[in-house]
């Protein structure tokens, strides 16, 4: 690997995680959380926790694949090397056409409504949209003439971002009523299956700790530093998000942050902290959502190349993988990758406006699609074992099988949605 690849150190890796997961969900999702389990707190926090095993496992899995190759395209050679061209090239598909675009796309269209919020426009669901797709052509075009300030970048608003988050959460842990909210859970909650349908926005919440693996090439030492940034960081986020949401809950009460949804932040901000501090708080949010995106474009730009460079894996594999020499980026491949997000955005303002998902969007299944893909790998995992390749029953047999339950936890929240047997088969479709 030639040696002036290697941008990434592991703080980027760890920051790239975190700045993903934290920073788009937890602030406009915590309400869709609530909904689906009739305002319980309580189990809103239980659910987070079982859904977090399915990250945590999922990533000291993936780390353990990742400790053993610094091949670039992150989960698709993983794919590719432990099962073979057919499974990564399907998974690869599903990746770039629609995975990436579509949570881009909603994250992307999180900031046109942070924006909208901070400068009080009222804005329709249309303009924020707009907004968000204007965002998102910036972030593509300074990743691919600086790919080094898209790591600063990143690095920068992973800090920022967890200013408001703690903010918020201290305050509302220190001035609401958390041992309220958490008794307020009744048995008939937990007897039906609608708290289930809350794993999709969870799901939504975490997801990103996949993405670093697409930068695995570019990481420092990455044998070593991507399998320590899968590990620490899906913790670290749980932890943070558990604070916020039962802080924000406690402070407001479940039913006002449910009526609020997405403007419950510059609520609780202006009656602790008067207007200026509200737009204070409010500007690290959406630079937080900024960093999310930032993330997401960072990890996408490249795998188009990926794949093409494998062969005839992909339509235009000459040109896609083509390294443009001035800038040392693969500039075929993220104009690909910016078509692509506009595409899904355009799908998801169709889908959304329309209300074809219920407390869902585009990017929800997708996520949940995804988890029944990393199972094969965790059963990898396993037959590597069996082969002697990984020591341990903990890495080889104990990890994976929980690993394995996440996922199908993560995947139970997919199916409350309607829409998720059509969706499933048109992924399938993009596999096959």
């Amino acid at each position: 690997m030639n040696g002036n690849k290697e941008r990434y150190g592991l703080f980027t890796a760890i920051t790239m995680i975190v700045g993903i997961c934290i920073g788009s969900g937890i602030f406009f999702k915590s309400d869709n959380i609530l909904s689906a389990t009739g305002g319980s707190i309580s189990l809103g926090v239980l659910v987070f926790a079982l859904a977090a095993i399915g990250i945590i496992f999922g990533g000291l899995c993936i780390g353990e694949l990742a400790s053993k190759t610094d091949k670039p395209g992150g989960v698709i050679t993983y794919f590719e090397e432990f099962g073979g061209k057919p499974l990564a090239c399907g998974f690869g598909w599903f990746q770039i056409f629609i995975y990436y675009p579509t949570i881009s796309a909603v994250v992307s269209w999180v900031v046109g409504i942070y924006i909208d919020v901070l400068f009080n426009l009222n804005l329709t669901f249309g303009k924020q949209v707009l907004i968000g797709f204007a965002f998102m052509t910036i972030s593509f075009v300074y990743n691919v003439l600086s790919p080094k300030f898209g790591g600063y970048f990143q690095n920068a608003t992973t800090v920022i971002k967890l200013i408001p988050l703690f903010i918020l959460a201290i305050f509302g842990l220190i001035f609401g009523d958390p041992i309220g909210g958490f008794s307020a859970m009744s048995s008939s909650e937990i007897k039906g299956v609608g708290w289930i349908s809350a794993v999709g926005p969870i799901a939504f919440m975490f997801d990103g700790w996949i993405v670093s693996t697409s930068i695995a090439h570019e990481i420092k030492k990455s044998k070593r530093n991507l399998p320590l940034a899968l590990i620490i960081s899906p913790i670290f986020v749980l932890l943070a998000y558990v604070i916020y949401f039962v802080g924000v809950s406690s402070y407001l009460g479940p039913q006002k942050l449910m009526e609020l949804q997405d403007a419950h932040v510059d609520l609780i901000a202006s009656q602790i902290f008067g207007s200026f501090g509200a737009k204070v708080i409010l500007t690290f949010v959406v630079i937080s959502v900024m960093g999310t995106v930032n993330g997401l474009v960072l990890g996408f730009i490249r795998l188009p190349q990926a794949l093409a460079l494998r062969g005839n894996m992909m339509p235009f594999s000459k040109k896609l993988s083509e390294e443009n020499k001035k800038l040392n980026m693969p500039l075929n491949s993220a104009i690909f990758a910016y078509i692509l997000s506009a595409f899904w955005m355009l799908v998801h303002y169709i889908t959304f406006s329309n209300k074809l998902l219920p407390n869902s969007d585009v990017s929800e299944i997708s996520i949940a699609v995804s988890y029944l893909l990393y199972i094969v790998l965790y059963i990898i995992v396993i037959i590597l074992f069996a082969k002697g390749k990984i020591k341990g029953l903990w890495k080889g047999v104990i990890v994976p099988t929980f690993a394995v339950i996440g996922a199908l936890f993560i995947l139970s929240g997919g199916l409350q949605s309607a829409m998720f047997v059509y969706y499933f088969l048109f992924c399938l479709l993009i596999v096959i």
